[in-house]
């Protein structure tokens, strides 16, 4: 009775710290997420419609990115890749040596690899017809593909969505091995410190499942927002 006691005023006495961590962790989601949808866009765009050598360059970096454990790629650029590039005095306004920025930019390329299969999958999963439709009205492929296939796209990939943030969600726990003090940095801290590091793991795992619960909530209300009733390929993926 008596060490559960402690291990409730353990985790009470480190709730608002712990807390604290919640924004580093959103930003590092927020940031991960919007850096992947500008570039897997792009990406899934050259993947469907781009030359054999846009396709080949695409498929390269889905599988680099893909296939390199996140911890590796932390270290690589954190340690590698942005200590380097902050000695050019050119980059010298971009915060090369924050661990968050290194960590955005990890989770951001790997999830645009993962966005861009999203996105690839919902284009192709469009009829065939609609860019000849379009060309036949006089657009032109990019309009045609601005204009029509990429609003559809967008819609039918949000349930997708919803698996890509709670991956990324989980995958951002591992940012405080660069310094970032996320939730995850701010339960080892105070476990160190308590040595309570049951009752804290559940906290911490509490927070995550609590922001995987309200984020695939958001997505599957905007979901809801953008369906078009009756629409043939809606929920297709």
């Amino acid at each position: 009775m008596e060490g559960f006691i402690k291990a409730a005023q353990a985790s009470w006495d480190a709730l608002p710290y712990i807390l604290g961590g919640l924004w580093w962790t959103a930003g590092l989601i927020l940031g991960a997420m919007a850096l992947g949808l500008l570039l897997g866009i792009p990406l899934a765009v050259a993947h469907v419609y781009g030359s054999r050598f846009c396709r080949r360059c695409v498929a390269t970096y889905v599988w680099l990115f893909r296939g390199i454990p996140i911890l590796v790629q932390l270290y690589l650029f954190y340690f590698g890749i942005m200590a380097y590039l902050s000695e050019i005095p050119a980059l010298s306004f971009l915060p090369l040596s924050s661990g968050f920025f290194s960590a955005v930019v990890v989770l951001g390329l790997t999830s645009a690899a993962y966005q861009s299969q999203i996105f690839r999958g919902a284009m192709q999963s469009l009829p065939a017809g609609q860019l000849k439709a379009a060309r036949a009205l006089g657009l032109s492929d990019a309009q045609a593909i601005r204009a029509i296939i990429l609003p559809q796209a967008l819609r039918l990939s949000i349930p997708a969505w919803s698996n890509e943030y709670s991956i990324l969600l989980k995958d951002s726990a591992l940012a405080f091995t660069i310094g970032v003090l996320e939730v995850m940095s701010r339960t080892r801290s105070v476990a160190a410190t308590t040595h309570q590091p049951l009752p804290l793991s559940i906290l911490a795992g509490a927070l995550f499942f609590f922001l995987t619960w309200a984020g695939i909530k958001t997505l599957k209300r905007l979901e809801a927002k953008v369906r078009i009733p009756g629409y043939a390929h809606q929920g297709t993926l």
